[in-house]
């Protein structure tokens, strides 16, 4: 596969502990249909604590789909996702304070807000004030408005982008709207962090740069999902990468494991998806 896919060349050190075999998430048996037509044909994908987990496909494979089932967007028509062993309920909200949190894959900020501002809307799954402390503003809401200012600049620090905590977030260059996505979602003090395409659009000092950041963010203990096109990327990155094309999953196992399965390759290649097996007999027949 070198000579369709890009050779990884892995310039982080290996972490320190194997990652934890404790599972985080567990999708079973998936199916997402739209009428009919099925994008998403019984997927199974589990990751573990302390775990980078890639996600590749071609485009139109229905990777941001199952994505969109993971994290309550779209109900599942089939199968079950679990958190901890606990099933998901279909609503992003409770996904979200449940322990789950996600970018996008075009950018999702509040752009007349400031880069501060975006992530501090990111704690409200975290904050115990309601309504009625919100209208008095007693000591306990201040109290609480200080804590997620506090960590909402941690976590612009650990982001590299708490210099522009003031700054409006359309302002922002595009790589900085990226991770500013992601300091947002870690707001929410995730287990599980799930990246739709994060170095989409970026060059290749601001991917690399991308590729550090999910490193710490592992190292923080955090689980991290990823989908990418970006195949340098992916295998420098994950301890396990699974495929999805035409909607099931294809292949899983190590980077390169998956980067040097035929059938992957032919996937890329725009080669029709055979199940093992169909083809064996006109194989022969040409080789004959």
């Amino acid at each position: 596969m070198k000579d369709t896919m890009t050779e990884t060349t892995s310039t982080q050190p290996a972490p320190t502990a194997a990652p934890g075999d404790t599972p985080l998430l567990q999708a079973k048996g998936v199916i997402m249909r739209f009428g009919g037509l099925t994008a998403v044909r019984n997927v199974d994908l589990t990751v573990n604590s302390g775990e980078i987990v890639g996600l590749i496909g071609p485009n139109g494979a229905g990777k941001t789909t199952f994505f969109n089932c993971l994290t309550g967007l779209y109900v599942p028509t089939e199968g079950s996702v679990s958190y901890k062993g606990t099933v998901l309920p279909p609503k992003p909200h409770l996904v979200t304070k449940a322990g789950l949190a996600r970018t996008f894959q075009n950018i999702r900020l509040f752009s007349n807000m400031t880069v501060l501002e975006n992530v501090l809307v990111g704690r409200h799954t975290r904050t115990r004030e309601g309504l009625i402390s919100a209208l008095i503003r007693g000591p306990g809401y201040h109290r609480a408005e200080a804590r997620s200012r506090e960590r909402a600049m941690e976590l612009l620090e650990f982001t590299g982008l708490a210099a522009k905590a003031d700054h409006l977030s359309r302002n922002l260059p595009y790589g900085e709207q990226r991770k500013l996505e992601i300091a947002r979602a870690l707001a929410s003090e995730p287990g599980l962090l799930l990246l739709d395409e994060p170095t989409a659009g970026m060059n290749p000092q601001e991917t690399r740069a991308t590729e550090d950041l999910v490193f710490a963010i592992r190292d923080q203990g955090i689980a991290v999902l990823v989908i990418e096109h970006d195949m340098r990327f992916i295998f420098n990155l994950s301890d396990r990468v699974a495929v999805l094309v035409q909607g099931e999953k294809l292949v899983e196992g190590t980077s390169d494991v998956v980067q040097n399965d035929e059938r992957v390759i032919a996937a890329y290649l725009g080669e029709p998806f055979e199940a093992d097996g169909k083809n064996s007999d006109a194989e022969q027949e040409n080789d004959q």
